[in-house]
């Protein structure tokens, strides 16, 4: 039985445009109405201008009317949001078009794929029904060309397989057979009328009479008005009308499982139009591979700094005589106040020294050189291991025993062909020294290299044989017991030598302070290098959202296809922001592989690295993010456009 609610009911239907910024209102249906029952094979006949388009587009739920009554299967059609309308296009209608309006950049099989995609069909149902359909139509040998390397006729069969890939219960065609020569506009007019025989509402708009003669009915619009009508004739065998109860909740597809869809499609865009995307491409790659490289240069500067800065040891404390705040003469160091330094409870090491520049000689070599004088604890205090021989002991020390151990520079100087200096005899000003040691090089990695040209004697032996005219020791140098207590260390030291010298006439330098100062110096470098470098990512951003904002004109009208289609607002963004994403995740990983070349190219010329993986994926992470952000405008306007101007534009 026939349902005596007509599928399509007009009701005063006007449409107009302008009237607004000073622009004159054109009327282009002044109030059209019409009712269409399920089944029925229409003809709307018209001219040029005529508003038969319009029309059709209303019918389709492209457009909205101005004022008046649509009623679809009984449902007012103004009470459907823009999902809703959506699912009605993708449930209920079919389009085919005069200008065929098929996406350039698919093929055959993917142009008809397209209201399935939109209607959440899982991918390998989608591609079994688009393949059925086309090979149906004849087109089975030609499922993989593109519309460009297809004839007219048979881009016109595509898209009428397109609009019955969901099941296609209304057939809307505007000038099916225009574009098309007689042979292939007879085969496309055959195929509509086997689908009206077939029980499907094929409602045809042109402006051929004899096209028109084909059909059941036939309406003629004039000037925005019908003035014709030759008559409703329901069909008994007509496909029923989609369920209204659940329209707008079509199922659809999480983004997960159309990503492949997404991603393969903005992969033929960007290949399509690969000179633009590499050059979009490029903003990207450089501020990826800046970050990695910037910043793993940053660390790689502050693992040196703090290296040189440390092998002088992270605990390490230096006292000082000084002159007072208020004044005065300076004060004086004494070994009893070492001594008693020595004997606190925060100090672990301390050492006395007495150092200055003093002639050494051995053989026909002489050289004035650093003279360092100390107890037995300096390779303790500053963490240096020998290379030969050994260090001298406190016995040694007390005893004033002319010992003498060499820097690693020192001992080229004097004995630069001998392998093994120990035992030797060296001349420190009047007095001999046996060579019992040599040290490891510090080398300029520490930031302490002069050590390396020292020469290094027994305290006690040193003011009695070298330096007889001082009679205190310069400075001390101290180590406390762990880094959590050197500020304790240096606090304690200052009290004792207070409550000792009545006055502050001494300074203590706290090495781990100027240790943690120049952290917080390479730290804040780096993060200035971070910073500098994210501005190219920046840049490579504002390039992505310019392309993008570029490729949502020019396929504007590929827009107004996916939403005659059936594609939501939804969808539209979350195709043009995966291709956004696309495009920095592509970029990215090639950034990331060129931030770690130039990295290893920079080690191999010496630079100090350190790459880091974190740096790594957060610039890859900031790349994607960038994507998303300078993508979103893009999406959203090509989201917000009116599928009636996008279908129309060029």
């Amino acid at each position: 039985m026939v349902s005596s609610t007509p599928l399509i009911e007009l009701e005063n239907i006007r449409r107009c445009y302008g009237g607004h910024d000073g622009a004159p209102e054109v009327a282009v249906l002044r109030g059209v109405s019409l009712s269409i029952a399920a089944g029925e094979f229409v003809a709307i006949v018209g001219a040029s201008g005529s508003g038969k388009s319009t029309l059709m587009h209303l019918l389709g739920c492209l457009d909205r009317p101005t004022s008046g009554t649509y009623r679809f299967a009984g449902r007012d059609v103004a009470e459907f949001d823009a999902d809703q309308l959506a699912w009605l296009r993708r449930e209920a209608f079919g389009f085919v078009f005069q200008g065929y309006h098929l996406i350039a950049t698919e093929s055959a099989r993917e142009n008809v794929e397209i209201p399935a995609l939109y209607a959440g069909t899982p991918a390998e149902q989608r591609r079994e029904r688009a393949s059925a359909l086309l090979a149906r139509l004849g087109l089975g040998e030609r499922l993989d060309h593109r519309p460009g390397q297809l004839s007219g006729g048979q881009q016109q069969r595509v898209s009428i397989a397109r609009a019955l890939m969901n099941g296609g219960r209304i057939i809307l065609a505007d000038e099916p057979t225009g574009a098309l020569d007689s042979h292939s506009g007879q085969e496309v007019m055959a195929l509509l009328r086997e689908l009206a025989a077939a029980g499907h509402t094929v409602i045809l708009i042109t402006h051929d009479r004899d096209v028109a003669a084909q059909a059941q009915r036939v309406i003629e619009i004039r000037d925005g008005e019908i003035i014709s009508d030759s008559g409703a004739q329901p069909s008994a065998q007509a496909l029923p009308a989609p369920d209204m109860a659940a329209a707008g909740q079509g199922s659809s597809l999480p983004w997960w499982k159309t990503f492949d869809e997404v991603a393969r499609s903005a992969w033929r865009v960007m290949w399509l139009n690969r000179f633009r995307t590499a050059l979009t491409l490029l903003g990207i790659i450089i501020g990826v591979a800046s970050v990695i490289v910037m910043l793993a240069i940053g660390l790689g500067t502050k693992q040196k700094v703090m290296a040189q800065m440390a092998s002088m040891g992270a605990t390490t404390l230096y006292l000082y005589s000084a002159q007072p705040p208020e004044g005065g003469p300076w004060g004086v160091l004494s070994e009893a106040d070492m001594l008693a330094v020595a004997k606190l409870p925060e100090v672990d090491l301390a050492t006395p020294v007495i150092g200055n520049q003093r002639t050494v000689q051995y053989g026909n070599v002489s050289r004035d050189i650093y003279v360092y004088a100390s107890n037995e604890q300096l390779p303790g205090i500053h963490h240096w291991p020998l290379a030969q021989g050994r260090f001298f002991n406190a016995a040694e020390d007390e005893s004033l025993a002319p010992v003498v151990v060499l820097g690693h520079k020192a001992r080229k100087q004097f004995f630069r062909d001998e392998p093994n200096p120990l035992g030797r005899q060296l001349l420190i000003g009047d007095a001999p020294f046996e060579v019992i040691g040599v040290m490891a090089e510090k080398g300029k990695e520490s930031g302490a290299d002069y050590y390396d040209e020292m020469v290094f004697i027994p305290y006690q032996a040193g003011r009695a044989r070298v330096y007889q005219d001082i009679l205190e020791p310069e400075y001390a140098t101290l180590t406390a017991m762990s880094t959590s207590q050197v500020n304790a260390a240096g606090e304690a030291v200052r009290e004792l030598l207070l409550a000792r010298h009545g006055r502050e006439d001494f300074q203590v330098d706290n090495a781990a302070a100027k240790v943690q100062a120049e952290a917080d110096t390479q730290d804040s470098m780096t993060r200035m290098l971070g910073l500098i470098a994210a501005v190219s990512l920046l840049v490579g951003g504002i390039g992505v959202m310019n392309v993008m904002l570029m490729t949502v004109r020019e396929r504007t009208r590929e827009i107004g296809i996916r939403m005659a289609t059936g594609a939501r607002q939804r969808d539209i963004l979350r195709q043009f922001l995966g291709e956004a994403v696309l495009v920095t995740l592509v970029g990215g990983s090639i950034g990331v592989l060129l931030g770690l070349l130039l990295g290893t190219g920079l080690l191999v010329a010496g630079v100090p690295l350190i790459f880091s993986l974190s740096a790594m994926l957060a610039a890859f992470a900031c790349a994607v993010a960038t994507g998303l952000l300078f993508g979103y405008l893009p999406a959203k306007t090509a989201a917000a456009l009116d599928p009636v101007v996008a279908l129309a534009a060029e």
